[in-house]
């Protein structure tokens, strides 16, 4: 595995490597903190890629004042071991001045679906999400792009700038990974005590109602959004909702193009979560 620090350095040992006729290349973006969610997204890549790249940057820009980038996990050994381990060909690790300048150029999120659900309680949020992909996905130029579902704002924000800005890159959308208590993998898990990880259960609990009533033929938006409640109580909720797949609020559960998302603090730690029906 080779590890690279600067745009050019990465330019240069991928021109090597296509020119030995590896074409595709496969790329999973990450802010480091890596754990087996991380590694599904690589072992998608690899199996699909003929160069697999991942970057590690703890993007400052999506962060807003007072959130938690000074104290964000970091584990830069055990994050490159998972790398090599996983069979990743380059690991880019830049700077933060690396990727920005003193007077920047920046993409906008939407101005409705980049300000509801999380974008609401973390204005600006998604304008540093998608300037710092933007950037990456322009300087590894990969074929495909990997992005969990657990992040399905996010990932549908991609998807739709990619489209706008006529971007040749395909997005990948992988499948959430659980602890085997159904509980979502992400780096902020690192932040709940023991009682906490077990209240993080709610979550899951009632994504997993929510099937439930769902598969007896429940279709209503707010039988189902208000019984998820009940479930989440007594966290501090910041949003449950019921979208279809271009995020738009629905009545009805639409089956194969519905996705019910959670967003809850346990606490002083904020979780996503969702299911897609």
């Amino acid at each position: 595995m080779k590890i690279v620090t600067t745009v050019k350095e990465l330019r240069e040992h991928l021109r090597d490597e296509v020119s030995q006729e590896k074409n595709s290349i496969g790329f999973i973006p990450t802010m480091g903190a890596l754990h087996q969610g991380h590694a599904k997204l690589i072992k998608q890549a690899r199996e699909e890629n003929e160069i697999v790249v991942v970057s590690i940057f703890l993007n400052p820009t999506q962060f807003l004042k007072g959130e938690d980038l000074g104290i964000y996990p970091k584990r830069d050994e055990a994050d490159k071991k998972i790398c090599q381990l996983s069979g990743v060909d380059i690991l880019f690790f830049p700077s933060v001045d690396e990727i920005y300048k003193d007077d920047e150029a920046s993409i906008l999120a939407p101005r409705v679906r980049g300000f509801v659900l999380e974008g609401f309680s973390r204005a600006g949020h998604f304008n540093g999400v998608l300037t710092v992909v933007m950037k990456l996905l322009n300087i590894v130029n990969p074929t495909k792009a990997y992005f969990g579902k657990k992040d399905a704002q996010q990932l549908n924000l991609i998807k739709l700038m990619v489209e706008q800005f006529f971007m040749s890159v395909e997005i990948v959308a992988v499948e959430t990974q659980r602890e085997s208590d159904g509980l979502a993998l992400s780096s902020r898990n690192a932040y709940l005590s023991k009682d906490e990880r077990q209240e993080a259960l709610k979550i899951p609990q009632s994504l997993h109602l929510c099937a439930k009533l769902v598969s007896k033929n429940v279709r209503n938006r707010d039988e189902i959004v208000n019984n998820m409640r009940e479930v989440l109580h007594p966290l501090e909720i910041f949003y449950v909702e019921v979208l279809n797949r271009n995020f738009e609020v629905i009545k009805e559960v639409e089956l194969g193009n519905s996705v019910v998302l959670v967003e809850a603090k346990v606490g002083s730690t904020r979780l996503l979560d969702n299911i897609w029906l």
